[in-house]
């Protein structure tokens, strides 16, 4: 009987995302460097129903948490490293947090597996590949270690990275991003068709229309990234499932306002 139950809860948490879920944007991206464990923890502590992060292969084949394919923006040091020709160790030598705050000053890149020990149960990590499908086998890695796969889910703008991702991870819901408008429905059929859990689409491309399309092909519809509150209410009300945002815990108190 215990073991029906915890198949039943693991079950649950990988297969629902709820109404109104609120994604921060790279952890609490506003208040704190972005994709950093800080970030992270800050986004939870602020009361995120999920925290989503961007991922890069690094040279030495370490999942790295970073959202440019090098470390101009985010970083300080004495060089720019590309993620994909550098090795972990060097990449981590780097202070990705005091160009935010002094405060942050000494916050590493993290590795992935650094921020999936920071999610709290019943919250959600997402997942977005920045790089292609080469990062599958160490991500693979990373997450079967974590014990908290069930509390994963994966989303990218490559669309043979997102379908090589879903067939890596039949378990995990996994969305495929887009902000171009023309040919979306055509594509939303193909997505439905491969399997895909749904779609993350920028937020001003999406309409009531393009919502009901998505849920008649069992497709969820996630958006980004969000700091309005009028604009949150709007996609809240047309049945938008998850929105992502700089600010979950004012863009919330914001909309309650309304």
């Amino acid at each position: 009987m215990k073991l029906q139950i915890t198949f039943i809860l693991i079950s649950f948490v990988m297969n629902s995302f709820a109404q109104n879920t609120f994604i921060a944007h790279r952890g609490a991206s506003y208040l704190a460097p972005e994709n950093t464990v800080a970030s992270a923890k800050l986004a939870w502590e602020l009361g995120a129903d999920a925290v989503e992060v961007d991922v890069y292969l690094s040279k030495d084949n370490r999942v790295m948490v970073i959202h440019d394919k090098d470390t101009k923006r985010t970083c300080s040091g004495k060089k720019n490293l590309t993620i994909k020709d550098s090795p972990s160790i060097l990449l981590r030598d780097l202070d990705a947090g005091v160009w935010k705050d002094e405060k942050y000053k000494g916050e590493k890149i993290p590795f992935l597996s650094e921020i999936i020990e920071t999610v709290p149960e019943n919250k959600t990590l997402v997942v977005e590949i920045k790089c292609g499908s080469e990062v599958l086998p160490a991500l693979k890695r990373c997450v079967e270690k974590s014990g908290k796969q069930e509390q994963i889910i994966f989303i990218a703008f490559g669309w043979n990275t997102i379908l090589d991702t879903k067939n890596e991870f039949p378990d995990n819901k996994c969305y495929w991003l887009s902000a171009i408008k023309p040919g979306l429905r055509n594509k939303m059929k193909q997505a439905a068709e491969k399997g895909l859990d749904g779609i993350n689409l920028r937020y001003s491309i999406v309409d009531k229309e393009l919502v009901v399309a998505a849920k008649e092909l069992n497709l969820e519809v996630l958006t980004w990234t969000v700091d309005d509150p009028v604009e949150a209410k709007r996609l809240t009300e047309i049945g938008v499932t998850g929105i992502t945002t700089n600010r979950p815990k004012w863009l919330k108190e914001e909309m309650a306002k309304l």
